[in-house]
C-alpha cells in the first residue's frame, strides 16, 4: 500500500512527484510524450492566430484606416522584435525557472493583446497591442517549448522537435477560420474571440508542461536508469553516453554559432515577409481572396512533411545537408513565387510544394544541430541567443518587402531580392563542420 503525504506528492529522484505524474508513472506512458501533446496544442493556436493569421486581416485594417502596407507590416516586424531582443533573456529564465511558468503568463500576455488590438483607433494604440502580443509569444513558443522538448528527449530528439514543430504547421489550418470570422464578424470582434481563445486553450494547456525529466524520476526519452551498485548500496545510474556540453560564453566564441544565427536570420527574412505579404500579394496579380486564403491555409499545412520527414532524412545524410537542402527549396520556391499572376495561378503548386517543404526541412534541423552541436545544459540559453540574432530577418524581412511595393507598386523584385538572401543562408549553413568535431567545453 502507498502511503501519500499531505503534500499530495511522492519524492522522485531530485524532486517530487504529484499524484497527476504518479498516474502517468503507472500507465507506463512517458510522461514527455504529454509535454509533446500540450506545445503541440500551444504552438498550433498560437502560431495559427498570431503568425499566419495576420495575413487575413492585412487589407481589412488597411482598408478601414489607410495606412500604407509598410506601417502595417512593420506591426508584424514589432513582433518579431521584441520576440528576438527578449529570446536571449527568456533562454536564461526558462532554463532558470522552468517553462511552464513563462507559458502560463504569456498566454495572459496574448489575450491582453488581442482584447487591445479588437480597440485601436490610431496607429501607436495598433503598434501598442502588438507589442503585448509579440511579449506573450516571446514565452509561448520558440525557446521556451523548443527547450521543453529537447530536456525530455535526447536520441528522439529530432522526432519529437518534429512533432511539435509540426503543430506550427497545423497553425495553418487556422487561416480559413480567422478569414472567416473577419469578413463575417468584422475584424474587431475576431480579433476579441481569438484573445478569448487563448485563456481558454492555452493558459490551460501550460499546466502539462514540465522542465527536466530528472527532476520527477525520469531520464530523456522514458528511458530506465540501471541500478549498480556502489560500496553495497543500490544507486540509480546517469544516463549512458555523456552528452556534449558547451557553455555559452564559449558558443558565442565559436563559428558554429553565428552561421546558424546568421542563416536563421536569414531564413525569417524570407519567410516572415511571405507569410505576411501572402494576400496582399496575390491580390495585386490577380489572385482571388478566396484562393488566396486557401493558399495561406496549405502552405503552413503542407511544411510538416518536411518537419516530420527531416528528422529521419538527418539520420540518413546529416543534420548539415538537410538544413542546406532546405534554403535550395526555398530559393526555388521565391524564383517561382515572383512570376506568379493572373494568367500563371497554377506556378502556385510548384511554389506551395518547393517553400513549404524548405520551410518544413529548416525548422527542425536547425534545433537538431544546435543540440549536436552544443548539448542540452545550456540549449534554453543558447538557442535563445541565436533567437535573438533571427530578429534581424524578422523585423526586416516583412517591411522591406512593403516598402518596395509602395514604390513600386509591385513585388517582383523583392521576391527575386529575398532568393538571393535564401542563397547567402545556404551558403552559410553548408559550410559548418560536422557536428562530431565539437568539443566539450566549460567557461574560462
Amino acid at each position: 500500500m502507498i502511503r501519500i503525504p499531505p503534500s499530495g506528492k511522492l519524492q522522485g529522484i531530485g524532486g517530487s512527484l504529484s499524484l497527476m505524474e504518479l498516474a502517468h508513472r503507472r500507465s507506463k506512458v512517458f510522461y514527455g510524450n504529454y509535454i509533446i501533446a500540450a506545445a503541440v496544442g500551444i504552438i498550433l493556436y498560437t502560431g495559427g492566430i498570431v503568425h499566419f493569421g495576420f495575413t487575413a486581416v492585412f487589407e481589412p485594417i488597411v482598408n478601414e484606416f489607410g495606412w500604407s502596407y509598410a506601417q502595417v507590416s512593420l506591426a508584424s516586424s514589432l513582433r518579431g522584435f521584441e520576440m528576438g531582443l527578449l529570446a536571449p533573456l527568456i533562454g536564461i529564465l526558462v532554463d532558470k525557472f522552468g517553462p511552464r511558468r513563462l507559458i502560463f503568463c504569456g498566454s495572459l500576455s496574448i489575450a491582453i493583446g488581442f482584447v487591445l488590438l479588437s480597440r485601436v483607433s490610431t496607429l501607436a494604440g495598433f503598434y501598442g497591442a502588438f507589442l503585448f502580443i509579440a511579449l506573450g509569444m516571446s514565452t509561448c513558443s520558440g525557446t521556451v517549448l523548443l527547450t521543453a522538448v529537447t530536456n525530455w528527449f535526447r536520441r528522439k530528439a529530432g522526432l519529437a522537435i518534429g512533432i511539435v514543430s509540426s503543430g506550427f504547421g497545423l497553425g495553418g489550418l487556422m487561416v480559413p477560420l480567422v478569414t472567416l470570422l473577419v469578413d463575417s464578424l468584422g475584424w474587431r470582434t475576431a480579433m476579441l474571440i481569438f484573445g478569448l481563445g487563448m485563456v481558454a486553450i492555452v493558459l490551460p494547456l501550460s499546466f502539462v508542461i514540465r522542465h527536466k525529466p530528472e527532476q520527477y524520476g525520469y531520464l530523456p526519452d522514458g528511458d530506465e536508469a540501471v541500478p549498480v551498485r556502489s560500496g553495497g548500496v543500490r544507486r540509480k545510474a546517469a544516463a549512458p553516453d555523456p552528452e556534449v556540453s558547451v557553455h555559452p560564453r564559449q558558443a558565442l566564441r565559436g563559428r558554429v554559432f553565428w552561421q546558424l544565427a546568421i542563416a536563421s536570420a536569414c531564413h525569417a527574412f524570407v519567410i516572415g515577409a511571405v507569410v505576411t505579404h501572402l494576400m496582399p500579394y496575390l491580390s495585386s496579380v490577380g489572385v482571388s481572396r478566396s484562393l488566396s486564403s486557401v493558399i495561406a491555409f496549405i502552405l503552413p499545412l503542407a511544411s510538416i512533411a518536411g518537419r516530420l520527414g527531416s528528422g529521419w532524412l538527418s539520420d540518413r545524410i546529416g543534420s548539415r545537408f538537410v538544413f542546406s537542402l532546405s534554403f535550395l527549396l526555398m530559393i526555388v520556391g521565391m524564383l517561382i513565387f515572383a512570376y506568379i499572376g493572373s494568367g500563371r495561378q497554377w506556378l502556385l503548386i510548384p511554389f506551395v510544394f518547393a517553400l513549404s517543404l524548405g520551410w518544413g526541412l529548416s525548422v527542425t534541423t536547425r534545433t537538431t544541430l544546435v543540440r549536436q552541436h552544443f548539448g542540452r545544459a545550456h540549449f534554453g540559453k543558447i538557442i535563445g541567443a541565436i533567437f535573438g540574432v533571427m530578429m534581424i530577418g524578422n523585423i526586416t524581412g516583412a517591411p522591406l518587402a512593403g516598402r518596395m511595393y509602395d514604390t513600386v507598386g509591385s513585388y517582383h523584385v523583392a521576391w527575386l531580392s529575398f532568393a538571393v538572401i535564401a542563397l547567402v543562408g545556404t551558403i552559410l549553413v553548408f559550410t559548418i563542420p560536422p557536428a562530431r568535431k565539437a568539443t566539450r567545453m566549460t567557461p574560462r
